[in-house]
């Protein structure tokens, strides 16, 4: 059972820092555009209206597939309690490396909405 709470653990990880991370960036996005942290694509860093519209979207985008991700995940664990320990873990594997796929989700839409939204300079449509 314990090997199973930390695989429980682990799979909750990229949910709730997806969670975490979306509502800061759409609570309280970086200030100024940085290096080191935040939404840091060259679109994204052209200049603050790109910044601040990346960090919202990206954090929607994030703080919803967080939520939705979270439920699967545990539904999935649920399943194999007591279970093998070498079915918790290649289901957790599995479960990680699906969540690390729909991490990026965001690059790909935030990307498609600041062209959209910003010429090649960063200038509003």
């Amino acid at each position: 059972m314990g090997f199973w709470i930390f695989m429980l653990v682990m799979t909750l990880l990229i949910p709730l820092t997806m969670i975490a991370f979306g509502t800061i960036f759409i609570k309280k996005p970086p200030k100024n555009i940085n290096a080191f942290y935040g939404y840091r694509t060259s679109m994204s860093m052209k200049n603050m209206d790109t910044w601040m519209f990346a960090h919202q979207h990206a954090g929607r985008i994030w703080l919803l597939t967080g939520i939705v991700t979270t439920i699967p995940s545990v539904i999935v664990m649920a399943l194999v309690f007591h279970k093998e320990i070498d079915t918790i873990g290649w289901t957790g594997g599995i479960i990680v490396l699906l969540q690390c796929a729909v991490m990026c989700l965001p690059l790909v839409f935030t990307e498609r909405a600041l062209k959209q939204n910003f010429d090649e300079y960063g200038m509003k449509r």
